[in-house]
């Protein structure tokens, strides 16, 4: 199946990559769904709970106990797969990267063009005077994160009860409708409404690189089962 995929890569010059929690895993970032993962741990609070919108205004400073514990991971490096992207991207067959991630790493490795459909933790901003902060104001900070003018800052992330971002959202369908050849790793297309985005392609080809089953098997020229970053990783010769 790498074979496979390696000439399906080849023979492409407008690939577009859709990513979830997965790709993120080999750096060391937990995922949500898995055994292990984030929503199968026990909290005061449900997770999904606390990564609420409502949640963040009512209590933000269980919000940011939560978040600084569990949604940021400050040693975190590029595995190979993002590094893999970056290198298609820069042979010039890679037109786009749609994640769902909000850690950066793909920007990291070297990635441009990247659509954070859940935005990124690397972005904070006041909710008073929208100032920007970077990383920093949550990392060094305790309790509630206060802006110079006494407003609350607020990482750039989509929390649930909030829409995404329209101009990420226009970008993200665009580059997957025009796509020849759609790369979709690390994610189990259980989320909304991300996992839709995936209707807008008309291309050719679809590649599924996820460890378990998701609803969009039946739909894709290539599964493998394997870890993202170790296929990507082989195919791209990346050592």
């Amino acid at each position: 199946m790498y074979e496979e995929l390696k000439r399906v890569i080849e023979e492409n010059n407008n690939i577009v990559f859709f990513g979830g929690a997965g790709v993120s895993t080999e750096s060391g970032i937990p995922d949500f769904r898995s055994v292990d993962g984030l929503y199968n741990q026990k909290y005061k609070y449900p997770p999904e709970t606390i990564l609420s919108h409502s949640f963040f205004m009512a209590k933000p400073k269980d919000f940011y106990d939560f978040y600084r514990d569990k949604m940021i991971c400050t040693s975190a490096r590029p595995n190979n797969a993002h590094i893999a992207l970056a290198k298609l991207e820069k042979q010039g067959k890679l037109k786009a990267v749609v994640t769902q991630n909000i850690d950066g790493l793909h920007q990291l490795a070297g990635s441009k063009k990247v659509f954070e459909l859940h935005g990124s933790v690397l972005r904070n901003y006041c909710m008073k005077c929208h100032r920007f902060y970077d990383l920093t104001a949550i990392t060094e900070s305790e309790g509630i994160p206060k802006c110079i003018c006494g407003g609350i800052i607020k990482p750039d992330v989509v929390l649930y009860e909030e829409g995404l971002d329209d101009d990420t959202v226009l970008g993200a369908v665009r580059a997957i409708a025009d796509a020849d050849l759609l790369i979709i790793g690390g994610t189990s297309l259980n989320v909304y409404p991300a996992a839709g985005f995936l209707d807008y392609f008309r291309g050719d080809k679809i590649v599924l690189l996820n460890k378990s089953e998701t609803p969009f098997d039946r739909n894709a020229d290539i599964v493998i089962r394997d870890p993202i970053g170790q296929v990507l990783g082989s195919v791209m010769d990346i050592s």
